[in-house]
């Protein structure tokens, strides 16, 4: 027995310290971490170095003291935000225009990729994903000029098509009622195509065995779609559905910006844009920053909510 440990304990290596392990780990790999160096300095300049500016929302600002010789004013200004007689209208439209996104805009590419994947002529399902696809590749400068275009009073086409069926004309861009849905369903025709790519690719990877089972057997399309393709994209739908999820309060500022007027201010006015104003324009940096923190702080709320929730569920989750 005595001789059987002797020759395991030559046979077992002494442990190296940490350093020498690391040492070896990069001599051993230096190629892949060379690689992978531009996106890491990426992120920390542009990322994480960045994020010490986040003090000047605990503080006032002054030009001469810079940032960190600046006055402390604790939470002043998330107070004031939160006192301020446009707090609730500025959450209501960012969360009503975000929910309104996510509800329209997330199931239609899923759609729009099950009836690609059932189309049997390829020349049909080629030209509709390019056509579903274009629209994507469109500045949003560009899709703004456009929906002022079509909508226009005078001589826009949903107008011109309003009053030959004898109704009356109606200036869109400058009513509230209307903002939430141009906004939303502008977006679903500009991103459907594009966000149906990686539903496509997932699909793909369904195993085809399944569905010639499921047609011996007799099943509809539908109970196809409903028992084979959406459990074999359950774990892509969860993964995209938490991100998504990451990004509710942050509506995009540029769209929102380009489509919104004094006249339909109402129901356009969003976080994002009440921090260029008061931000950039009114040059209150303190307090934009530290309304800005408050719209950071409740995106990982929520998405940590949706992750922890997901794993309960589903069983699926980002980590």
């Amino acid at each position: 027995m005595n001789r059987i440990s002797a020759i395991n304990a030559k046979k077992r290596k002494p442990c190296k310290p940490l350093s020498e392990r690391l040492a070896c780990e990069l001599k051993k790999n230096w190629a892949l971490y060379l690689m992978i160096l531009p996106v890491m300095a990426y992120f920390i300049i542009f990322a994480y170095i960045p994020m010490s500016g986040v003090v000047l929302a605990f503080k006032d600002f002054k030009v001469k003291l810079g940032i960190f010789g600046s006055p402390w004013a604790g939470l002043k200004h998330f107070r004031r935000f939160f006192g301020g007689y446009n707090f609730g209208l500025l959450l209501q439209n960012t969360i009503g225009i975000s929910l309104y996104s996510l509800l329209a805009g997330f199931p239609i590419p899923i759609l729009f990729a099950l009836l690609l994947n059932y189309l049997k002529y390829g020349r049909l399902r080629k030209t509709l994903q390019m056509v579903s696809y274009a629209p994507y590749f469109i500045s949003t400068v560009v899709i703004c000029g456009m929906i002022a275009i079509f909508m226009d009073a005078d001589t826009g086409i949903f107008n011109q098509i309003i009053v030959a069926l004898g109704g009356e004309s109606v200036d869109f861009l400058s009513n509230p009622r209307y903002f939430k849905s141009i906004y939303v369903w502008s977006g679903v025709w500009q991103g459907m195509g594009y966000s149906s790519i990686i539903y496509i690719s997932a699909l793909a990877g369904v195993d085809s065995s399944l569905h010639e089972a499921a047609i011996m057997d007799g099943a509809t399309k539908m109970q196809r779609i409903w028992h084979i393709d959406l459990p074999g994209i359950k774990s892509t739908i969860v993964m995209l559905l938490i991100m998504q999820m990451g990004s509710l309060m942050n509506v995009g500022f540029e769209k929102v910006f380009l489509l919104q007027n004094d006249l339909n201010m109402k129901a356009s006015d969003v976080i994002n844009t009440y921090v260029y104003r008061v931000g950039l324009i009114q040059n209150n940096y303190s307090y934009s920053t530290a309304v800005g923190l408050f719209n950071s702080v409740i995106n990982m709320t929520l998405v940590i909510a949706a992750n922890q929730l997901s794993k309960k569920l589903t069983e699926e989750s980002l980590w």
